[in-house]
This record gives C-alpha cells, structure tokens and sequence, in this order.
C-alpha cells in the first residue's frame, strides 16, 4: 500500500505543481486577473502563492513534513475558492455555473489536503523522507 499513497501523493500534487510554476512563469496575466478579483498587491500575491503551491506541493510529494505541505495548500485553497470564485455574485449562467465548478474543486481539494494532513500525522502514508511535523 506504501506504492498506492505515494502514486495517489504524485496525482494529487500534479495540478498544484502545474498550477505553482504558471503563478511564477505567467505572473502578469495571473496577476491581472487577481486584480480583477480585487486581490491587495496582486503580483506579489500571485507570486507568493506560486511559491506556496510549489513548496507545498513538493513536501507532499516528497514526503518532508508532508502534513505542513499539505496545510499550506489548504491555506491556499480556502481563501481563493472564496475570493476568486465566489459563484453567488455572477449573474450571467454560464459564468455562475463555471465558478461554482472551480469553487466546489478548491474546497474538495482541500478537504483531500485535509486528509493528508490526518493520514501523515498517523503515520499511514508511506513512503516518505521525514516523519510528520505535527502529530
């Protein structure tokens, strides 16, 4: 089972890790679009962001404190499933329909993280470099 978690950890942080590197590469785009979104200081947000998602990302990956990898991408979900898709203010269908999709994403992603966060702090994840950092 220890092959089972590590390849589900390397499925999971897949988007996280395509999603951290465009936040760095692409930052100018990202980050007019978080200013249409009324995100405070949006360049360097996005670019914090993309180090959070990659950083986090790679230390589920890894195995490295995987439980701390795990809450910071949860502290990246949360509040961009809430500020930038916040599907009960569109009025047009279509877009109401499409930012509840990639809200609903966000909070079942974190809701995973979450039980990553339990399942490194038990010790039934497999396959990792360190221990957890809180349990």
């Amino acid at each position: 089972m220890d092959v089972v978690a590590l390849i589900g950890r390397i499925l999971f942080v897949l988007v996280f890790l395509a999603s951290g590197f465009g936040h760095l590469t692409q930052s100018p785009a990202m980050a007019g679009y978080a200013e249409s979104k009324r995100v405070p200081a949006p360049r360097i947000t996005v670019l914090a962001t993309g180090v959070l998602l990659v950083v986090g990302a790679l230390m589920v990956l890894l195995g490295v404190w995987g439980d701390l990898g795990a809450l910071l991408l949860v502290i990246f979900l949360i509040p961009t499933a809430v500020i930038m898709h916040g599907f009960w203010s569109e009025t047009d269908p279509q877009a109401r329909q499409l930012e509840m999709i990639q809200f609903l994403k966000d909070m079942s992603l974190a809701g995973a993280a979450l039980v990553l966060i339990a399942l490194f702090a038990a010790g039934d994840i497999g396959l990792t470099l360190t221990g957890p950092l809180f349990g």
